[in-house]
């Protein structure tokens, strides 16, 4: 095949749309789904319908946000699992207020930076026990359960229990993910792998039926005995051996002590609607300042998918990432400028900086990943924005014996130097990429939403912030819209910015676009899997029903009634 086939493969490819609908934009690959009572959207089919069955038995949002994360712990350990952290931006239809809860786990009390320092290590490795941090899931679920929750966690958890112990197919996509997944960490030669992962000496392929029968007993411990029997009981001190026993300094005093952390989320205003995300140490408000310095455009005349359009978003992108390096970090830790970083001061002064021309820059001087996303919402007007990870896929490698799933390595996110926010520290909240978002407007709400990737969350939230209130696209409209992706900035991990970085475009930005990003001086590829997932909920006031939409590159569903 010559270079210039495959060249002009590439511009017919990059032209192409989804299929001959006869509604709505031509990239959109389904409708809305539209229902009154409830609705769950998840990245699994499965996982939704035992949302759904919870809130029809009942249970409300936030008990089904809890079935389906635990289901999706079991279906997609690629993704997220009680190994892990979780973040959550809820609605309570009974207060009318938005409440936030940081369930992330903090660095082991026995590990210091001397003891990087004393081993040769300038980064934290991405696999074995020192990435390994305390999961804070299940705290999360009995948090959140605690405070809104309806039905017996025991109900909640029965479905779970029961696909794990009866089994269930194996999907395409999470299928794909799970082999390779389980392949690096059987070459890394970790324990636990093959007894907890593989069937009869296989990796389960699409199709066929997956058994987790250590997580089932895990999940009924946790039903029957709550969150003890995990941070201070007999799991908390298998996992603490597991890991010592590795190498690892995770102790059952460091699960003991873990706390959630109810937190208030924090808002821009743009263009009328309040957009929130949670307080560091995520990045959600990344997105909050993209979308400051980018109000001050008139996307009115600036076209979807133009070059000026992927211009000016990814030069604000810049200037947000390289605040995001130097200044998120834990909050009990550092000082992390909030209220400066979302003025409109701060953004137009960063505003200024973008011309028509590609761009290197810095950090603003201030005076003193794979994972899961899911939305729910019920008949009362609760909606629950939820967002769980392993980090780097499956996690660490470190799978506790019997216990069926795999500790998450978030601790390989601190900065090993001295003197910076992010700077690794005992009983430390690492920086997180995963973020959970939600919109309102004149007080009520208006979407749950989150996109799933790594470094591209906050790029992905401002797009389809911008797609839905800029370019008037629906809720599913807004999520199978091309997307891009603009990597090489500085890292809160402390990797300098490479140079202008590069863009990376799905397949449905035209060919104009990208010889015009080149003529401005930026570096335009392709990347594969980099474009996150997607999950959102709209509130339709007026008519009272809900809008759905579920991540097409994904194996999800939205599903209501």
């Amino acid at each position: 095949m010559t270079r210039r086939f495959i060249f002009f493969f590439i511009l017919l490819y990059a032209t192409s749309f989804a299929q001959d609908r006869v509604t709505g934009a031509l990239f959109a690959t389904r409708s809305e789904v539209i229902a009154q009572n409830g609705m769950v959207a998840t990245s699994h089919p499965l996982a939704t319908q035992v949302g759904l069955d919870i809130l029809k038995q009942g249970g409300n949002a936030i008990d089904a946000a809890i079935a389906a994360n635990a289901t999706l712990g079991l279906m997609e350990p690629v993704g997220c699992g009680i190994g892990g952290d979780l973040f959550v931006i809820l609605w309570d239809a009974k207060t009318k207020k938005l409440y936030g809860l940081n369930a992330s786990g903090r660095s082991p009390s026995g590990l210091t930076l001397e003891y990087f320092e004393e081993q040769g290590i300038s980064e934290i490795p991405s696999y074995g026990p020192l990435p390994v941090s305390v999961p804070g899931a299940v705290d999360g679920w009995f948090e959140l359960h605690d405070r809104f929750g309806v039905l017996p966690m025991t109900s909640i958890l029965k479905p779970a229990i029961h696909y794990a112990e009866h089994g269930f197919p194996m999907t395409e996509l999470i299928g794909m993910y799970f082999n390779g997944g389980v392949s690096r960490h059987l070459s890394n030669g970790f324990p636990n792998i093959e007894d907890t992962y593989l069937r009869d000496g296989k990796i389960p392929q699409e199709g066929e039926i997956f058994r987790n029968t250590y997580l089932a007993e895990t999940y009924k411990k946790i039903a029957k005995k709550g969150r003890d029997v995990f941070y201070k009981g007999e799991i908390a001190k298998t996992i603490s051996d597991f890991i010592q026993s590795q190498g690892g300094f995770l102790s059952v005093e460091d699960l003991s002590n873990h706390r959630s952390e109810w937190v208030e989320p924090v808002s821009i205003n743009y263009r009328g609607y309040d957009i929130w995300e949670l307080p560091p140490n995520g990045q959600g408000i990344a997105a909050l300042q993209m979308l400051q310095i980018l109000e001050g455009y008139d996307f009115s005349n600036i076209p979807f998918g133009s070059a000026e359009h992927l211009h000016v978003f990814t030069e604000a992108k810049k200037l947000a990432f390289e605040d995001r390096a130097k200044y998120y970090a834990d909050m009990d830790f550092a000082h992390v400028p909030l209220k400066t970083l979302l003025s409109d001061v701060y953004a137009e002064k960063r505003r200024g900086l973008i011309t028509d021309r590609a761009s290197a820059h810095k950090a603003g001087e201030i005076s003193s990943g794979e994972t899961i996303y899911l939305t729910t919402a019920d008949k009362e007007g609760n909606m629950v924005s939820f967002i769980q990870s392993n980090y780097r896929g499956m996690g660490s490698g470190m799978v506790p014996p019997k216990l069926g799933f795999m500790l998450q390595n978030r601790g390989e996110l601190f900065n090993l130097k001295k003197g910076y926010n992010n700077t690794y520290e005992p009983n430390k909240r690492p920086f997180h990429t995963i973020i959970p978002a939600f919109i309102t407007k004149d007080g009520e709400p208006f979407l749950s939403f989150g996109v799933m990737g790594g470094d591209f969350q906050p790029q992905g939230h401002t797009q389809i912030v911008m797609n839905i209130i800029d370019f008037g696209m629906n809720v599913q409209e807004a999520g199978d819209a091309p997307r891009w992706d603009h990597s090489g900035s500085s890292s809160p991990t402390g990797e300098p910015a490479d140079g202008r970085g590069e863009i990376h475009v799905e397949s449905g930005i035209p060919y104009k676009t990208v010889r015009d990003l080149m003529f401005r001086g930026h570096k335009v590829g392709f990347g594969l899997g980099y474009y996150g997932g997607y999950q959102a909920i709209l509130w339709d006031g007026k008519n009272k029903v809900y809008h759905g939409a579920s991540e097409s590159r994904k194996d999800g569903q939205v599903a209501g009634y």
